[in-house]
C-alpha cells in the first residue's frame, strides 16, 4: 500500500494552488500595469486640461506617436528604448515604468490577500477575510474591480496632489460610481455567505439606509443649484490672488467662501435627516438596498468628515483648512470600503503627515530640504493601511481602548418557506458570529423571516 507522506500532501496542495491562481494573478498583474501605463496618462494630462484618450500617447520632445507593441508596452516598452526616445533621443523619466510596476504589484497583492491566501493564516488570512476566499475572484469580481479602482485612483491622485496641490473630481467621481454599480451587481451574484463574514463591508438597515438615499437625494439637488447658478461655487476668484509662479496663496476671504459651502450642504443635511426620519426602525431591506445604501453611507460620512474639519477650520483660523479634493477622496474610499473605515482613515491620516514633517525636518537639518505636500497623499496613505494591515489596525484599536468593539451592525435577511399546518407566518432571530472587513468578531442577531403555507 502506498501511504503519502504529509509532504507529499503539501507539495500536491502548493501545485495545485498555483495550477489554480498563477494564471489569474498572472493576468492582474498585467491588468495592473496596463492600468499604471494609463495613470501615466492621466497624471500628465489631467492637470495640463488635456484630453485622455486623444490624441494618442507621444514623446513631448519630437511629438512622435509611440507605438503600442514597442514603446508604448507597459515596462516593457521603457526598457526596449534604454530609456531614451528613440527618434529625438531625450530621456524617458524612470516615473513612467516604476508606476506601471507599482500598480501591478498592487493588484497583484489584493489578489493574493484575497483570493490566494488562506483565511486561516495568521494576519496575512486575517486582512480581507472569509467572503473573499470562499467565494473566489469570479464571484466577488464587481468588489474587487471596484477595490483595485480604489487603489489605482488613490495613486493617481496622490501624484497629482503631491505635484499640483489639486485633486482633479473626475478621478474621485470615477470610484464613486464604480462603487455604487459594484455594490448593485455584486448582490445579483450567487455568494456562499460564510459564518464569519456576509458582506465586504458593514451593512445596514431601512433607518440608515433612507437616510442615506436621502442624502444622496440631498447631493443630487445641491448639484443642480450650482450648476443652474443659484449656488454659487467656493473659491471662485481664487487664482486672482495667486502670484506668478507660485501654486498656493494667502486667500483674504476663506470664511466668506465657507458659507456658500455650508448653504451648499443644507439640502443634503436636510434630506438626510428625512430618510433618517421615514426609514426609522422599519425592518432589514434587501440584500440590494443593504450594499449600495452601505455604499453611499460610505461616501456620505468619508466626504462629511473632512469637510466638517475644512468648515469649522476654516471659520475658526481664517484660512482654507483642507482642500475640498480631500473631500472627494475619502468621499470615493467610503463608497468602496463602506462607512466605518473612513473614520479610521480620518484619525490615521494625521499620523502620517506628522512621520513626514518629523522626516522633512531631520533632512532639512541636514542640508536637504523638503518640499511641502498636501494631505491628499496621507489620506491616501492612510486608506492603504487600514486596508492592507487591518489586523494591525485591530490590535492597536483594542490596545488603545480595550473593551471598546468596532461597529459591526450587519444585516441579512433569509426567507425560508416550509409547509406548516398552522398557516402562519413566524418570526425569529439566530445569532451569528460574523466578522465583517473592518471589524472584530461579536454576536448579533439576523432577521430571519419564515413564511408558511401550504398549497
Amino acid at each position: 500500500m502506498l501511504i503519502a507522506t504529509q509532504q507529499t500532501i503539501d507539495q500536491l496542495m502548493f501545485k495545485a494552488q498555483l495550477l489554480e491562481h498563477l494564471p489569474a494573478a498572472i493576468f492582474v498583474f498585467i491588468l495592473g500595469s496596463c492600468v499604471g501605463s494609463f495613470l501615466n496618462v492621466v497624471v500628465y494630462r489631467l492637470p495640463r486640461n488635456i484630453r485622455l484618450l486623444t490624441p494618442p500617447s507621444c514623446c513631448p520632445s519630437c511629438n512622435h506617436q509611440l507605438r503600442f507593441f514597442r514603446e508604448n508596452l507597459p515596462i516593457i516598452g521603457w526598457l526596449s528604448i534604454r530609456g531614451k526616445c528613440r527618434y529625438c533621443k531625450t530621456p524617458v523619466s524612470i516615473e513612467y515604468p516604476c508606476i506601471e510596476l507599482l500598480t501591478g504589484c498592487l493588484f497583484l497583492l489584493s489578489y493574493v490577500l484575497c483570493f490566494w491566501v488562506s483565511p486561516s493564516t495568521p494576519f496575512l488570512g486575517e486582512i480581507f477575510g472569509d467572503w473573499w476566499h470562499v467565494n473566489g475572484i469570479y464571484r466577488t469580481l464587481p468588489m474587487f474591480l471596484a477595490l483595485v479602482t480604489m487603489v489605482a485612483g488613490l495613486l493617481a491622485m496622490t501624484i497629482i496632489d503631491a505635484r499640483t496641490f489639486t485633486i482633479p473630481i473626475q478621478i474621485p467621481l470615477f470610484m464613486t460610481i464604480v462603487a455604487f454599480l459594484a455594490a448593485v451587481v455584486q448582490s445579483f451574484m450567487t455568494m456562499r455567505h460564510t459564518p464569519q463574514q456576509l458582506w465586504p463591508y458593514p451593512e445596514i438597515d431601512w433607518t440608515w439606509a433612507l437616510a442615506s438615499f436621502g442624502g444622496m437625494a440631498g447631493v443630487a439637488i445641491s448639484t443642480i443649484l450650482l450648476k443652474v447658478g443659484v449656488f454659487n461655487y467656493s473659491f471662485a476668484d481664487y487664482e486672482e490672488y495667486v502670484k506668478e509662479g507660485e501654486t498656493l496663496c494667502e486667500y483674504p476671504h476663506a470664511r466668506r467662501e465657507m458659507m456658500k459651502e455650508m448653504l451648499f450642504i443644507l439640502p443634503i443635511v436636510i434630506c438626510f435627516v428625512i430618510g433618517w426620519m421615514v426609514g426609522y426602525e422599519k425592518g432589514i431591506p434587501s440584500m440590494l438596498v443593504q450594499g449600495l445604501a452601505g455604499s453611499m453611507l460610505g461616501y456620505l460620512v468619508g466626504g462629511g468628515l473632512v469637510w466638517g474639519i475644512r468648515i469649522f477650520g476654516t471659520l475658526g483660523f481664517g484660512r482654507e483648512a483642507m482642500g475640498l479634493g480631500d473631500v472627494h477622496l475619502l468621499a470615493g474610499v467610503g463608497a468602496v470600503v463602506g462607512w466605518w473605515d473612513p473614520i479610521l482613515i480620518f484619525f490615521i491620516a494625521p499620523f502620517s503627515g506628522l512621520l513626514w514633517a518629523a522626516f522633512s525636518a531631520i533632512l532639512e537639518k541636514i542640508g536637504k530640504k523638503q518640499s511641502e505636500i498636501p494631505y491628499g497623499p496621507h489620506l491616501a496613505v492612510a486608506t492603504l493601511l487600514v486596508v492592507f494591515l487591518r489586523p494591525g489596525i485591530h490590535w492597536v484599536w483594542s490596545v488603545a481602548m480595550p473593551g471598546v468593539h468596532q461597529p459591526t451592525t450587519e444585516k441579512l435577511q433569509i426567507n425560508l418557506y416550509e409547509v406548516d399546518l398552522t398557516y402562519r407566518v413566524k418570526q425569529g432571530s439566530i445569532p451569528l458570529m460574523p466578522h465583517v472587513v473592518g471589524c472584530d468578531k461579536v454576536k448579533q442577531d439576523v432577521s430571519l423571516v419564515c413564511g408558511f403555507k401550504s398549497s
